[in-house]
């Protein structure tokens, strides 16, 4: 203090930090968890251009180069877990997102992408697939990020109430937490199902009572967060618990899906015809709002929203095989724009986020073996996630993989829309959830996790 070296005071969190990581890892790795919701990005800091998310993503970086410096140690790979399906299918992903960067556009930014990819990776999906061994660890992680986002989400609702809950401000007072309000409405529908998890009679009272409180608050924050994406996952969130409760067949569900393509695909002309008389725009009515969702004529989110996947769809035919680089569609798409697709909101300096679709976008950054790696993983969860929660008796596990494939299954559905996997927010429960699911199939047999006697 006599010196004013102020930044010294940090360093007694450091040093705990680093015991943490080399003795208590289970403990940061929570720590991380309930962090994420409240951390903030550099880069709305204006700090030095720095997109980077504090103190979460330094504390992922550094996990990360402990288990690749105990790998390379031990030399021992649990085989289980490396040739699980799943594991296979991330692997490959980071290797075609690894070749995409050396050919990339931009190396630079590719890079950093993969980097960034890869903390997510090892944390949430490798290292989160030991720590669900333990018993009522999922419990840990679930609450861990359900704790702190509740409390985001009163300071959200308060915050917009100062404004008369009006739909415009809903898109920012989140900040400085969540950049904007389709990211936070994404979170929100992912954790919304995992709060019913703790509504089962084996709950004591008040785990039940607090559960209902929140999902009481839970239900106004998605209302105001004026999130179509949000309410569109959530549902189909709840058709995917219908097929699984009535145990509906994979080759039903397969006939209807092609049926409902063929029918699409013969009506496509009638259907634009109906869409384009739709002139319903973002509105703070919620009916209204929810009529907005299918406005592809005026509605200006809509509008840029095709506009950015029609500038991806021509990257992509531009470069089908390597695309243009892991991260960099925000830098390379303003020359692919075209005046008549541009709207209010276009731009080209690419400040207004990515592509709005974690399947499209990969497609003009990595090609189209970029978004089908992706793609991969999606179906490796929910083949090996379905085949689990079919063979597990009614229990506490059974309970958790359904619950967990419902909560995963708002952002596959959400992710058509938009793309957040790049941000600390989306990427821990996402990779989360699916080492969960993983690890349960690994490791249920061997009962290492607490099952329902009944």
């Amino acid at each position: 203090m006599a010196h004013e070296a102020y930044y010294l005071a940090i360093v007694p969190f450091v040093l705990i930090l680093i015991y943490m990581s080399l003795y208590k890892l289970d403990q940061l790795m929570w720590f991380i968890v309930v962090m994420t919701p409240l951390s903030i990005n550099l880069e709305d800091l204006e700090v030095g251009g720095v997109g980077m998310y504090l103190p979460t993503e330094p504390l992922m970086f550094g996990v990360m180069l402990l288990f690749f410096f105990k790998l390379i140690y031990s030399l021992r790979i649990n085989k289980k877990i490396f040739f699980h399906p799943v594991t296979l299918a991330i692997v490959f992903n980071l290797i075609w997102l690894l070749i995409t960067a050396i050919t990339s556009q931009l190396p630079v930014v590719s890079f950093k992408f993969l980097l960034a990819r890869l903390w997510f990776v090892v944390c949430f999906y490798f290292i989160a697939i030991q720590l669900f061994r333990k018993e009522n660890s999922y419990k840990i992680f679930y609450w861990a990020y359900i704790i702190p986002l509740s409390f985001i989400i009163v300071y959200s609702v308060v915050r917009l109430s100062t404004y008369g809950f009006e739909e415009k401000p809903a898109h920012w007072v989140m900040e400085p937490f969540y950049k904007d309000h389709t990211s936070y409405g994404a979170i929100l529908a992912m954790y919304f199902p995992i709060l019913f998890l703790f509504l089962n009679k084996r709950y004591p009272t008040y785990i039940k009572v607090f559960t209902c409180i929140l999902i009481g608050v839970f239900v106004v924050g998605l209302i105001f967060s004026y999130t179509r994406a949000a309410w569109v996952s959530l549902l189909a969130s709840f058709l995917l618990f219908l097929i699984y409760k009535f145990r509906v067949r994979f080759k039903i569900l397969f006939t209807v899906g092609v049926t409902g393509i063929i029918i699409f695909a013969m009506s496509w002309s009638s259907l634009m015809m109906s869409l384009e008389q739709n002139r319903q725009d973002s509105s703070d009515n919620l009916s209204e709002h929810v009529e907005s969702i299918s406005n592809v004529s005026t509605d200006a989110s809509n509008l840029e929203r095709l506009n950015r996947w029609s500038c991806a769809w021509r990257m992509f035919l531009e470069r089908p095989i390597f695309g243009w680089g892991p991260g960099t569609y925000m830098f390379q798409y303003a020359p692919f724009q075209l005046s008549s697709e541009q709207t209010i909101i276009s731009t080209n300096a690419g400040e207004n986020g990515n592509a709005h679709s974690e399947y499209i976008g990969p497609l003009a950054e990595s090609g189209l073996i970029g978004s089908l790696s992706f793609i991969i993983i999606l179906i490796a969860v929910y083949y090996r996630g379905s085949l689990l929660y079919h063979q597990l008796p009614k229990g506490e596990l059974k309970n958790i993989v359904l619950i967990t494939l419902l909560a995963l299954f708002t952002y596959v559905v959400h992710g058509v829309l938009n793309n957040y996997l790049d941000t600390d927010k989306a990427s821990v429960p996402f990779w989360g959830f699916i080492a969960l699911i993983v690890s349960i199939d690994i490791y249920h047999q061997k009962k290492l996790l607490e099952v329902d006697p009944k």
